[in-house]
């Protein structure tokens, strides 16, 4: 904050607005059970929170298991954390907001904090480009071979936009077949799981849109391309995700 009065002091009024308009919002405190939208995204009420500085494999996102067979690692992540935080009162300790409209920051379990979790048990990687709390958690994750860390998987930021020269990360020695079907999965047209049908359409000016089933385009849209679609299992997780419905 004295940075900021100083640069007030130096460049005058009309500094201040932008200043003001950057700085992040004061920290915040919630509380409530977690309704869990996916592995780094939880609602606490009606506040949408992204847990900052981790990123988990998205829900539609195909891992290679120990064994190298694919899973739907996205889904386990999720699932996990449903299992070790779901059903009891967390304290979530915000730090700001995200472009999606998202409170940003952590959430604890007494003093437990649910991204150094995620991170440590191998569900989550340490997103490297906005915070480095959680690398030594990582580090203690693909050491341990937990979680992701046991196959092979994409990075979650570079699943969302991967292409034929994705790094493939992991314990595993993946063949060359495999890696395939992570980079673009055989089964992409299909859902990842009975209850994950909500199709989505992310265009190249930023925006998702989602389709239900019975919606006019739902059927036109067509899943074969793995940079601009996704699937999601709810309305809440697309919108989580910065997607909006569509209005036909």
């Amino acid at each position: 904050m004295r940075i900021v009065v100083g640069s007030v002091l130096r460049f005058g009024g009309a500094i201040l607005g932008l200043v003001l308009l950057a700085a992040p919002a004061a920290a915040e405190e919630v509380a409530g059970v977690p309704h869990v939208v996916d592995g780094d995204t939880i609602y606490i009420r009606a506040r949408k929170i992204r847990l900052s500085g981790i990123d988990a494999p998205e829900t539609d996102q195909v891992c290679l298991n120990a064994s190298g067979q694919p899973s739907r690692c996205g889904i386990e992540a999720k699932e996990a954390l449903e299992t070790h935080f779901g059903n009891r009162e967390l304290t979530c300790k915000l730090t700001g907001t995200d472009r999606y409209g998202r409170s940003l920051g952590d959430c604890f379990l007494g003093k437990e904090s649910m991204s150094r979790w995620l991170v440590r048990n191998g569900w989550a990687l340490a997103f490297r480009r906005y915070s480095v709390d959680f690398i030594p958690d990582e580090d203690y994750a693909r050491e341990r071979k937990a979680g992701l860390w046991a196959g092979a998987f994409i990075a979650p930021w570079d699943w969302r936009h991967r292409n034929g020269h994705t790094i493939v990360l992991g314990a595993i020695a993946v063949p060359r077949d495999a890696q395939r079907r992570l980079l673009a999965p055989e089964n992409l047209a299909q859902p990842p799981d009975p209850r994950c049908v909500i199709k989505a359409n992310m265009k190249r000016n930023g925006e998702c849109i989602y389709h239900v089933p019975g919606g006019q385009f739902y059927d036109r849209l067509r899943m074969n391309h793995p940079s601009t679609r996704r699937w999601f299992c709810t309305p809440a997780e697309a919108e989580a995700a910065g997607c909006r419905r569509s209005k036909l």
